[in-house]
C-alpha cells in the first residue's frame, strides 16, 4: 500500500463480485486531460507516492504538464513487471548472482537480492538456422540449440529456483514480444496486498529488448531498457525519467489492397524518423484508431526503436478487449480491463483530442508497397523503385564491374550462378511481422498461388520460417498453407528471433566461398525490424526489410536487381509469364482465411503449459542453492567483475586527464557496431580466447549466446566486421591505432585497450549523430566500460544507450550544437583532458564540461561539451560508478 495519499485518490472499483483498490485519476484536476500515456504515468505516481522518491510535486507537475515545453521535470516511474529475452537476460541473472556474492562480502544477507517486481524471461534468441529447406529442420535446429546452450540453460534453471518472482518460458515457445502480447501482458495488473486488499492498476513494463514497445499495441505502456536498468527495476529501483513530449499521430483511412501492415509500419518509421521523436512518446489517436486491428497496432508499436521514440502507444478500446478474449485471457480479466479503463478515463474516446506536443497524420489509403534498406530500417524504398535504388547503392562500390556472374555447383549437383544483388537469404522471421496473421496468411497464400503456377524459389536462396509463437504453426496447418510454403523451401526452422538477431546460420559452403572469393555484394530479405551492417550474416553486405509475402516473392525472384512490375517471376505450365500481380493474394481471401482458422481454443491450447517446456528442458540438470557455484572452466557463465573492489561508500568522482581516443566513429553507429550479436572468427580476440580455453571453432556459438562471459564480451566490443574506425583509413572491423606502441600501429581494439590499461591511460570514444542507436544492448556499455573508456563524446545519443553508459559509470558528452569532431579539427590522435566532473561530488550536475584536446605538436583544441546526465537520479548513478553499485549499496544499508 502506498505510504502517502496526498490527493485522497484511493478508491474502490467493483467489477462483478470482486472489488479492487484503485487510485483515481479524477482526484487530481488536470490528469484526465492528459494524453493517454501520461495518464498511465500519473496513476503510477499516485499509487507509489512515498514522499521521498515519488512526491506530490511530481504528480502536480504531470497535472500541470505544458505540452510545448522542453522536458525538465524528473519523475520516478515504477514498472509493474520486467520482461527479458535470453541474450540480454542471461547477463542480468549473472549480475544478480554476482550481487549475492557482493552483498555477502559487504556483510549483508545475500537473500535480499531477489526481483521485487515480477520478472519473466522468454528464451528466444538462441536458435540458429543451421538446417533449412527440409522437413526435419525444426528438430535438428532445436537439438543443436540445446547442444550449444545447455550450460546457459542450466544456469537459468538455477535462477528460476533460486530467485523469487522470476519465471522462464523455455526454448521453442516463441519470440518474447509475441508471447508478451499473446499471453504475458495483463493490460490491467492486479496485486494482492498483505492485508488481503487487491489493487488494480495499469500493466506497465520495461524489457531488456528494445522491441518491448510491441506491447504498446495492447495499451500497455512499456519500453526497452538495457539489462542494467532492468536489473535495477527488478530490485525495486524506480526508472528515473523526465516527463516527455508526446507526439499525437492521427490515423485515418484504410490500407489499400496491394499494401500490408508492414508497408504501413515502414511508412510510419520513415515519417517519424524524419520528424524526430527520440526521447518522446508517440500516441495514436483519432477516428481511424478503431479501424486498426490489434495485430497492426502491435506491428506499429514494435518498430518504435526504429523511429526512435521511447514508446508508441494505442489506447485501450473494444479492439483491445476483443483481442484479449481471442487470445485466451479469462473472462474476469477481460471484464476488469474494460471496467478499469472506463472508470479511469483510459478508454479511447475518439471525440476527445488531448493536447499534444507535436502532431502528425497519415491517411492509410496512401500507403504503397515498400521495403527498407540496405542497412537502416528507416530508409524506406517504394517497391516500384527498388531495382533502381539497389543499382544506385551498388554502383559506387562496383562501378567498374557492377555484374560479375560466378558459376557455382551446389551440394546436390545443381549448376547455377551468383552475381551482385542475388538474394541469398529470404527469411520470414522476427516479432514485428510473425505476430500479425494478416501478413503471415498473405505469405502462405502467395506461396500457394505461386506453386499453382509452377513457380519455385531460386536454388541459391536460403529460405526459412521462424514464427513468433506456435499459434502461427497451428493456423498454417489448419489453413493448409504449410505444404506450398515447404515446397518453396520455407520450412519451419524454429521458434525464435532468428535471422533478425543474426542467427541466420551459415550459408551453404559453396555459396559462401563464391561470395567471399569474388567479393560479391549479395542480399538478405527478411520480415524483420533490424537490417544493420554485419548483423544478418557475415557474408551479406546488403539487408532489406520486407513484408512476409514480399520475402516469398524475393525468393522467387532471387535478386534485388529485379522489377516486379515489368519482369516475370517465371512461366506457368503453359509457358505464360507469371508476374507478382498474378499471384498476389486478395485481401478479402486473406481475412476470410484468418476468420476461418484462428480461434480462442488455439491460444488456450498453446499456452496451457507455457512454463513447463519439452522433454529436453525438463531433463536438464538443475543446480541447487541460494548462491551459484561458479565454474572457473566455464566459457559461458562467469562471475561478473562489476563489483570487484567495491566499498560500502563510493569513491569521489574525478576529472579525466591524458585520455587517448580508442575509436573515432561516424554517424549512426549502432549497438550492433559496438557489441555484435552474431558469429565470430578464430583469429579475433574473442576467438583466440575461446581457442585457448579448448573450444573448437564449430562450438564458438555467437557473441549473443556468450553474454554470460565477460571475457568473451569485452573482447567482442567494437568488433563488428563492418565498423569503420576513422583512426584507420579504409579499414573495416574491430581495429584501432595503438598509441602506446612506437608508430601507433594497427591493432585489435581489445589488445590496444589492454595496453592502455596497463599504462594507466584512460580512454574516450568520439562519435557522430545517433550514437548507440538500435538494440537495447547493455553489453555495448558494459564492454565499453571494461575496455577502460571513461567518456563518449558524440553529436547525439540514442536514448537507451546514453542511459546504459551512465549505468556503467561512463560520462556521455555531446559536442557543442552544430559542432563535431571534424568541424573542431579533431582526428583522434590527440590526448584529452576533461574537467569539471568533480562538481558532481558536491551534488551539482554541470551543464557543460571543459574539454581540451592536445595534438602531437602541442597545439590545443578547446570546447565545452554538453553533459548528457539528464536527471538527478542519473547523477546519483554516475557518482556511485554505475546503477548496479548504487542499488547494491542501498540494499545493503537498508
Amino acid at each position: 500500500m502506498a505510504s502517502l495519499n496526498s490527493f485522497n485518490s484511493r478508491k474502490t472499483l467493483q467489477v462483478g463480485a470482486k472489488s479492487y483498490e484503485i487510485f483515481s485519476l479524477a482526484a487530481v484536476d488536470g490528469l484526465q486531460k492528459l494524453p493517454y500515456a501520461l495518464r498511465i504515468l500519473a496513476e503510477n505516481l499516485l499509487r507509489t507516492e512515498d514522499g521521498a522518491n515519488i512526491t506530490a510535486a511530481q504528480i502536480q507537475a504531470l497535472a500541470n504538464w505544458d505540452a510545448n515545453a522542453e522536458p525538465s521535470q524528473e519523475i520516478q516511474f515504477t514498472p509493474a513487471r520486467v520482461v527479458m529475452q535470453d541474450f540480454t537476460g542471461v547477463p542480468c541473472v549473472v549480475d544478480l548472482a554476482t550481487m549475492r556474492e557482493a552483498v555477502k562480502t559487504l556483510g549483508g544477507d545475500p537473500k535480499k537480492i531477489n526481483p521485487l517486481a515480477p520478472a519473466e524471461m522468454v528464451i528466444d534468441h538462441s536458435v540458429q538456422i543451421d538446417y533449412f529447406g527440409r522437413g526435419d529442420a525444426l528438430r535438428l535446429n532445436t537439438d543443436k540449440e540445446y547442444e550449444r546452450n545447455a550450460e546457459r540453460y542450466k544456469f537459468l534453471r538455477w535462477g528460476q529456483g533460486a530467485f523469487n518472482n522470476f519465471r522462464v518460458v523455455p526454448p521453442g515457445t516463441g519470440i518474447i514480444h509475441q508471447v508478451n502480447i499473446e499471453y504475458l501482458a495483463r493490460t490491467v495488473f492486479t496485486k494482492e496486498l498483505p492485508d488481503g486488499t487487491v489493487q488494480a492498476y495499469p500493466d506497465t513494463c520495461v524489457g531488456t529488448d528494445s522491441h518491448t514497445t510491441m506491447v504498446n499495441g495492447l495499451g500497455v505502456l512499456g519500453w526497452g531498457v538495457g539489462g542494467i536498468e532492468a536489473e535495477a527495476a527488478m530490485l525495486g529501483q524506480p526508472v528515473s525519467m523526465l516527463i516527455p513530449r508526446v507526439v499525437g499521430f492521427k490515423l485515418k483511412g484504410t490500407i489499400p489492397a496491394a499494401a500490408t501492415a508492414t508497408d504501413v509500419v515502414l511508412t510510419i518509421t520513415q515519417m517519424l524518423r524524419e520528424h524526430g521523436v527520440v526521447g518522446k512518446f508517440v500516441e495514436f489517436y483519432g477516428d481511424g484508431v478503431s479501424q486498426v486491428p490489434l495485430a497492426n497496432r502491435a506491428t506499429i508499436g514494435n518498430m518504435s526503436p526504429e523511429f526512435g521514440s521511447t514508446a508508441a502507444i494505442f489506447p485501450i478500446d473494444q479492439v483491445t478487449v476483443e483481442y484479449l478474449r481471442l487470445t485466451g485471457r479469462d473472462s474476469e480479466r477481460v471484464a476488469l480491463v474494460e471496467a478499469y479503463a472506463k472508470e479511469q478515463g483510459l478508454w479511447h474516446d475518439p471525440s476527445f483530442e488531448p493536447k499534444y506536443s507535436e502532431y502528425l497524420e497519415l491517411d492509410l489509403s496512401t500507403v504503397v508497397p515498400s521495403i527498407a534498406g540496405p542497412k537502416r530500417p528507416q530508409d524506406r524504398i517504394l517497391l516500384s523503385e527498388a531495382k533502381g535504388a539497389f543499382e544506385k547503392t551498388l554502383v559506387p562500390a562496383y562501378a567498374s564491374a557492377p555484374h560479375r556472374k560466378v558459376e557455382v555447383t551446389l551440394a546436390d549437383g545443381t549448376q547455377t550462378d551468383l552475381d551482385n544483388g542475388r538474394v541469398v537469404i529470404a527469411s520470414i522471421t522476427s516479432c514485428t511481422n510473425t505476430s500479425n496473421p494478416s501478413v503471415m496468411m498473405a505469405a502462405g497464400l502467395l506461396a500457394r498461388n505461386a506453386r499453382a503456377k509452377g513457380l519455385n524459389s531460386k536454388p541459391w536462396v536460403k529460405t526459412s520460417v521462424a514464427p513468433g509463437s506456435q499459434v502461427v504453426t497451428n493456423y498454417f496447418d489448419k489453413a493448409g498453407l504449410w505444404e506450398p510454403l515447404n515446397e518453396l523451401g520455407f520450412n519451419l526452422v524454429g521458434y525464435g528471433c532468428a535471422t533478425c538477431i543474426g542467427n541466420s546460420g551459415p550459408l551453404p559452403a559453396e555459396i559462401s566461398k563464391a561470395i567471399n572469393d569474388n567479393d560479391l555484394a549479395v542480399c538478405a530479405v527478411l520480415s524483420g525490424n533490424r537490417n544493420f551492417e554485419g548483423r544478418i550474416s557475415p557474408d551479406v553486405k546488403m539487408n532489406y526489410l520486407a513484408s512476409p509475402p514480399l520475402v516469398v516473392a524475393y525468393a522467387l525472384a532471387g535478386s534485388m536487381d529485379f522489377d516486379f512490375e515489368t519482369e516475370p517471376l517465371g512461366q506457368d505450365q503453359a509457358g505464360k509469364d507469371v508476374f507478382l500481380r498474378d499471384i498476389w493474394p486478395d485481401p478479402t481471401e486473406v481475412q476470410r482465411t484468418i476468420d476461418d482458422t484462428i480461434d480462442r481454443e488455439m491460444y488456450l491450447q498453446d499456452y496451457a503449459n507455457v512454463f513447463a517446456g519439452d522433454e529436453r528442458w525438463q531433463s536438464l540438470p538443475t543446480p541447487q542453492g541460494d548462491r551459484f557455484t561458479w565454474d572457473d572452466a566455464s566459457t559461458y557463465v562467469r562471475k561478473a567483475p562489476f563489483f570487484d573492489g567495491m566499498k560500502l561508500e563510493p569513491e569521489p568522482v574525478t576529472d579525466i586527464k591524458g585520455a587517448r581516443v580508442l575509436l573515432k566513429l561516424g554517424d549512426s553507429v549502432t549497438t550492433d557496431h559496438i557489441s555484435p550479436a552474431g558469429a565470430f572468427k578464430p583469429e579475433t580476440p574473442a576467438g583466440q580466447y575461446l581457442g585457448a580455453h579448448g573450444v573448437a571453432h564449430r562450438d564458438f556459438n555467437s557473441y549473443g549466446s556468450r553474454r554470460g562471459n565477460h571475457e568473451v564480451m569485452m573482447r567482442g566490443t567494437f568488433a563488428n566486421i563492418r565498423i569503420k574506425n576513422q583512426l584507420l583509413d579504409g579499414v573495416e572491423g574491430g581495429f584501432t591505432r595503438d598509441f602506446t606502441q612506437p608508430g601507433a600501429p594497427q591493432a585489435y581494439v581489445y589488445d590496444a585497450a589492454m595496453h592502455y590499461q596497463a599504462a594507466g591511460i584512460p580512454l574516450v570514444v568520439l562519435g557522430g549523430k545517433e550514437y548507440g542507436s538500435g538494440s537495447s544492448r547493455d553489453w555495448a556499455a558494459k564492454g565499453t566500460r571494461l575496455l577502460g573508456v571513461k567518456a563518449v563524446i558524440a553529436e547525439s545519443f540514442e536514448r537507451i544507450h546514453r542511459s546504459n553508459l551512465i549505468g556503467m559509470g561512463i560520462m556521455p558528452l555531446q559536442f557543442p550544437a552544430g559542432e563535431s569532431a571534424d568541424s573542431l579539427g579533431l582526428d583522434g590522435t590527440e590526448s584529452f583532458d576533461i574537467t569539471g566532473i568533480t562538481a558532481l561530488n558536491q551534488g551539482i550536475t554541470p551543464k557543460t564540461l571543459a574539454v581540451v584536446a592536445t595534438k602531437a605538436d602541442g597545439s590545443q583544441v578547446a570546447f565545452d561539451a554538453v553533459v548528457r546526465i539528464d536527471t538527478p537520479g542519473e547523477a546519483d548513478y554516475y557518482r556511485h560508478d554505475g546503477i548496479l553499485r548504487y542499488v547494491l549499496r542501498n540494499l545493503v544499508t537498508a
